[in-house]
């Protein structure tokens, strides 16, 4: 239905949707809300949305603090075009887009971020679910990562600290069943402050981890 309407509400915010994109999902508001808390009080912080899709994230985040510097990437110019689009739309013109498969689509000045956010594809490949509702006609790319859904997220986590502040943090939303591995894989990176955050249904959603030196 959102891709016949075109839109969907994400944050009290109308984003254009199309086939090229996920439609905005409102757990995913959890990202936003836990990422803002994490760079309270950081005066222009760095913020870089991986994977930024419809750029729910990146619009976001640039309209809720517009003193932030805010980096998007995605692999897909479909995707890139339609979240240049919402920027315009929405006016949070301060967006720098890059294009690239996950850290790849950096430039060389692209680090030292406050924040990084991610919603990586998540859902294993062969998962029944991508069968049932709206994820049939969603860009299978953007919902699973190889056999058993983790791709991505070891991918994210591992490109993150080099890109990272000391004390700079990465929030990363996964699946419902997907949290201990995340926790894992931050703590086995070197993170601290390694947590998980819970959404409203009481399942874990977004786990965070903060760049040692900070």
């Amino acid at each position: 239905m959102a891709y016949l309407i075109g839109e969907r509400e994400f944050f009290s915010r109308s984003f254009k949707v199309t086939p090229a994109v996920l439609i905005p999902r409102p757990e995913t508001e959890l990202l936003v809300e836990v990422g803002l808390a994490l760079v309270r009080g950081l005066q222009a912080p760095r913020v870089l949305d991986l994977g930024t899709g419809s750029g729910i994230l990146a619009v976001t985040f640039s309209l809720e603090r517009p003193d932030a510097a805010v980096v998007a990437t995605d692999v897909s110019a479909d995707a890139l075009e339609v979240a240049r689009r919402n920027a315009a739309a929405l006016g949070a013109g301060g967006i720098r887009f890059r294009a690239g498969d996950w850290w790849q689509a950096l430039e060389r000045d692209d680090a030292g971020f406050d924040l990084v956010v991610s919603n990586p594809p998540y859902i294993a490949c062969g998962d029944p679910h991508l069968d049932e509702g709206d994820l049939r006609f969603e860009p299978r790319r953007a919902l699973s990562a190889g056999p058993s859904g983790d791709d991505d997220l070891r991918r994210v986590v591992a490109g993150a600290p080099p890109r990272l502040a000391p004390g700079g943090w990465l929030a990363i939303e996964h699946g419902l069943d997907q949290g201990g591995l995340c926790r894992h894989l931050l703590e086995s990176a070197g993170f601290a402050g390694v947590r998980t955050h819970q959404d409203l249904e009481a399942r874990e959603r977004v786990t965070v981890g903060c760049r040692a030196g900070g």
